[in-house]
């Protein structure tokens, strides 16, 4: 199991994405950080996303565009590229972590789908899962 750092404060790399690869009006239902792999509770909140256990905390939908407070709105992309690390093996596919929001390079009890992989040393495709 290796997480994967985040290196200062990842951010967009690719255009902006379209559509349904935007979540826009959703609030945060815990502190989350830029970078953060997110899914949608059943409160309709935005939460981080752990791969402790099998189901929905599991999913990686989303990845968080920046920084929000309990309340407070968050987007949320997906099929985008990511600043995001440092030293990242291109081609390495990653995993919902089980620590909450962050991403493996191995798969987690729950975390068992590929939702990003690195591109070069820096950038990930975040692709998500549905």
């Amino acid at each position: 199991m290796a997480l994967i750092s985040k290196s200062g404060t990842p951010s967009l790399a690719s255009p902006y994405p379209a559509g349904g690869d935007v979540l826009r009006g959703k609030l945060a239902g815990e502190a989350i950080a830029a970078g953060d792999i997110c899914y949608i509770a059943a409160d309709s909140t935005l939460m981080r996303s752990n791969g402790t256990a099998a189901g929905v905390t599991a999913v990686g939908a989303w990845i968080a565009a920046g920084d929000a407070s309990v309340g407070e709105a968050v987007t949320g992309y997906r099929n985008v590229s990511f600043h995001y690390g440092a030293a990242l093996t291109p081609g390495t596919p990653y995993y919902v972590g089980a620590t909450a929001g962050r991403l493996d390079t191995v798969a987690s009890i729950g975390g068992t789908v590929v939702v990003a992989r690195s591109i070069d040393a820096t950038r990930i495709q975040f692709t998500g899962q549905a």
